[in-house]
């Protein structure tokens, strides 16, 4: 546990030990994979990055200090002998922060990606365009080790895969080591932001940055105080949709018409338009369905209609009732595109595959990745229920062999070696699976 949120900015934070962990992807972020490419591309040799990763793994590291220009922590052997291990990053100057910082408010999703925790990779484009390399590269990581090592030994090793895991859960420790913590950068963020809106200058900027047009003065706008209407107010959205009508009557309905069905459909309805209403008052864009009638149909039998409901669905649109079961399932993992993997065939090219083998590859220690048989998009395990399927979007989608064929079990990943640890997790609940729910019959 880091020290954020305490009300002040510390020059140091202590992430507490991680318990030891076996098998699968040991980052999951591109950031947290970057900072190890950094470390394989610096120590002369691999054996040591190897030896390092089998001591994170194990949970040999001690916590992990983070302060400007180093980490630090106490990495035990399996003999139990303990070195303190240190990894030193260059800190940034004070004008190299002032480029940073001006880049990052440019773009208000930079913003929002920091403050979500997230290392915006156009950030880091930008800035190393400019001259200011944020993640680190070859040599960036530079080793102390009381085991008097020149090189990268186990110990400094381990620490940067200790290091990479704390990434993934809190990028603002890259921007710690580079020079300032979490809160000195959102401040900093806060003033410029401030000072584009009101068209002056953030300390730091040339003079002109973020000039805006010079507006109404105070005495004219109050003066059209009676004149202007006042701003409507901000509607408040519902906490969910509201009761679509009863159509139970004691009137007959005319023929082909299904009551139950309608109330089905108008509920959805109402569901969609308070889902569509939200998120336009959020601020967030909605993009248009664009949904074929089959891809429809399974959207709605995803809502768990009446049985007879989804057999109607199901045989509308050319399905069994397994096949709509394995439809849902995929929907409710990742809409059209996994319904796309699931159903759909294609041939990728042999260069995604390489690039998927490697990666597969270099997240597993030897002996402990499973082989795969592949065909076409479909990677699946030997002796194991688990297979992995690449969608056109270039994502990995897990999925795992039940009674009635292949169905995925969790959303896609653009690393297919995570998604394989999500393929061949043990001890899976399928009741808590949303694509666990077969359709009443």
């Amino acid at each position: 546990m880091s020290e954020y949120g305490t009300g002040r900015e510390p020059e140091e934070l202590t992430f507490a030990a991680a318990a030891p962990v076996r098998g699968g992807a040991f980052t999951r972020t591109w950031w947290g994979r970057a900072w190890l490419q950094a470390l394989e591309d610096t120590a002369l040799d691999g054996q040591q990055v190897k030896a390092g990763r089998r001591h994170a793994r194990a949970g040999a590291v001690g916590a992990v200090s983070v302060r400007p220009g180093r980490i630090t922590a106490v990495v035990q052997d399996p003999d139990g002998t303990a070195y303190r291990a240190d990894v030193l990053v260059r800190t940034l100057t004070e004008e190299e922060w002032d480029r940073l910082l001006d880049l990052a408010v440019d773009s208000a999703g930079h913003i929002a990606a920091l403050l979500d925790h997230e290392m915006p990779p156009h950030l880091v484009e930008d800035a190393t365009a400019v001259g200011i390399d944020l993640m680190p590269g070859i040599g960036d990581l530079e080793p102390e080790c009381g085991c008097e090592a020149w090189d990268h030994c186990p110990h400094t090793a381990a620490l940067c895969h200790q290091m990479a895991r704390i990434l993934d859960e809190d990028p603002f420790a890259l921007l710690l080591m580079r020079g300032r913590g979490q809160r000195p950068v959102v401040d900093a963020l806060q003033v410029r932001s401030a000072a584009r809106a009101g068209g002056g200058t953030a300390a730091g900027a040339p003079a002109g940055a973020g000039d805006a047009p010079a507006g109404v003065s105070a005495a004219e706008a109050y003066a059209l105080r009676d004149i202007l209407p006042p701003l409507p107010e901000v509607p408040v959205v519902a906490q969910g949709p509201g009761e679509p009508p009863s159509l139970d009557t004691e009137t007959d309905p005319e023929p082909g018409v299904e009551p139950a069905a309608l109330e089905f459909l108008a509920a959805d309805t109402a569901a969609r338009a308070h889902r569509l209403l939200a998120e336009l008052l959020a601020g967030r864009e909605v993009a248009p369905a664009g949904l074929t009638v089959a891809q429809d149909a399974v959207r709605l039998a995803a809502g768990r209609p009446p049985g007879w409901v989804a057999g109607r669905l199901a045989s509308g649109t050319g399905r069994s009732r397994a096949e709509l079961d394995a439809a849902t399932r995929a929907w409710r993992w990742g809409g059209a595109a996994a319904l796309a993997v699931l159903e759909g065939s294609w041939t990728p090219d042999e260069e995604a595959l390489a690039r998927a083998a490697a990666r597969l590859a270099e997240a597993w220690e030897e002996g402990e990745a499973p082989e795969l048989s592949r065909s076409g998009a479909h990677w699946t395990a030997a002796g194991a229920r688990a297979q992995l399927r690449l969608g056109e979007d270039g994502r990995w989608w897990p999925y795992r062999r039940a009674a009635d064929g292949w169905a995925p079990v969790g959303p896609a990943d653009r690393d297919p070696a995570a998604a394989l640890t999500a393929a061949t997790a043990e001890g899976e609940r399928d009741e808590e699976s949303p694509g666990s729910h077969r359709l009443s019959e």
